[in-house]
């Protein structure tokens, strides 16, 4: 089979290569073989792909990126709890080894307290962006044929959901009725972001440095939200003016660009009683004076909240194919604009990620061929267990 790898990470000078790997087999009734349809690419990809950052598996040079996944189960395990032709994504993180980590040990790797955990196509384990792949059932997530053309966005609305969830356990400590939301950056995360609060109810505002008539622009708009070009030329130059301007109270902000100083700005304008939840970082070293003082008081007198959040859990999985389910239902064609760039395994080692407007996805087969692969796949189980 092919697979994309970033070879020689450990040794230096890393270099991006499709290569051919033998195709995986079962070794156990738990696993099952999958075959790839399609992988989302996003920020954490790009940084593997041109920083070369990843960590390959203990012992090896190199690693197989991608982890936003969509595939259809050719082989399955006895005891997998799957058949062929179930449409499936992965979970990215594995739990680590301590026994001392509680949340590793109940199905919570995301909250992961060592640090030691595996993520697939990241940290320590090899990813999704081949033809094929083997995984444990229990690290699958069967995904209704209704979202199969939409199935490789699963992972990125479950961060989305994780998000949502904690906010709303935070929440627990008072009656609160948020009425609006701030997303900041309208890349894909962001407006998975901004369409999820738009389905909540919520008033929704993207601030973001893409042009007021750009296609980012023109989403948020058709979901019911407003948009302003962050810097734009008669529009007000900082967070803080923005925030000024819309004169309303901003319940929530997610913070989906990873940029750090637009993070303590959020801060401030953050209404009280409000959620400040980050979730994009970026890799700098970048410094900052603040207004430490301020910042305190603000936190301190209007009992404001500031998490942080990575990755995503079984649950919130479950919950974003819900969520995608209910956007293509009630905006139809919203999720397919999302998808600009569509380009084949080959493609990869030579992508120019500044050439993306918004979300790329590398096509193992072609779309054209997904349903009748599908099917196929499940008509052969339906013969075989007859």
């Amino acid at each position: 089979m092919k697979a994309i790898r970033v070879k020689n990470l450990r040794k230096g000078n890393p270099t991006i290569e499709i290569e051919d790997l033998p195709d995986p087999v079962l070794s156990h009734p738990q696993e099952v073989i999958v075959k790839v349809l399609a992988v989302g690419l996003d920020g954490t990809d790009k940084e593997i792909l041109k920083e070369k950052y990843g960590v390959p598996p203990e012992g090896e040079d190199d690693l197989t990126t991608g982890h936003e996944s969509l595939g259809v189960i050719t082989e399955a395990g006895t005891d997998s709890g799957f058949r062929k032709g179930d449409l499936v994504t992965a979970i990215v993180r594995r739990p680590c080894r301590n026994q001392n980590c509680v949340n590793c040990r109940n199905g919570h790797s995301d909250f992961c307290q060592t640090g030691e955990y595996v993520e697939r196509g990241i940290k320590g384990a090899n990813g999704f962006l081949s033809e094929y792949y083997k995984e444990e059932g229990r690290y699958l997530v069967q995904v209704p044929l209704d979202l199969l053309q939409h199935g490789m966005l699963v992972e990125p609305q479950s961060i989305v959901e994780k998000v949502w969830d904690q906010v709303l356990r935070v929440q627990q400590r008072l009656i609160w009725e948020p009425k609006s939301a701030l997303i900041l950056g309208s890349g894909p995360l962001g407006l998975l972001a901004a369409m999820t609060c738009r389905l909540l109810g919520l008033e929704v505002y993207v601030w973001s440095m893409s042009p007021q008539d750009s296609l980012q622009a023109q989403l948020v708009k058709d979901s019911g939200g407003m948009y302003q070009q962050s810097g734009a030329a008669g529009a007000a130059a900082t967070l803080t003016a923005y925030a000024e301007r819309l004169g309303k109270p901003l319940d929530l902000i997610l913070e989906c660009t990873g940029f750090s100083p637009l993070a303590f700005e959020a801060m401030a304008v953050l209404a009280p009683n409000g959620v400040l939840a980050l979730l994009g970082v970026t890799p700098a070293d970048r410094k900052l004076e603040i207004s430490s003082d301020m910042l305190n008081q603000s936190m301190v007198l209007e009992n404001k909240c500031v998490l942080g959040s990575v990755n995503a859990a079984r649950k919130d999985f479950e919950t974003a194919i819900y969520r995608l389910q209910l956007m293509e239902k009630n905006y139809p064609g919203w999720l397919d604009r999302l998808v600009t760039n569509r380009m084949k395994l080959d493609a990869v080692p030579q992508l120019d990620f500044s050439s993306i407007p918004i979300k790329a996805v590398v096509d193992i087969v072609p779309v054209e061929q997904w349903r009748e692969l599908v099917k196929q796949t499940e008509e052969a189980a339906y013969s075989f267990s007859v």
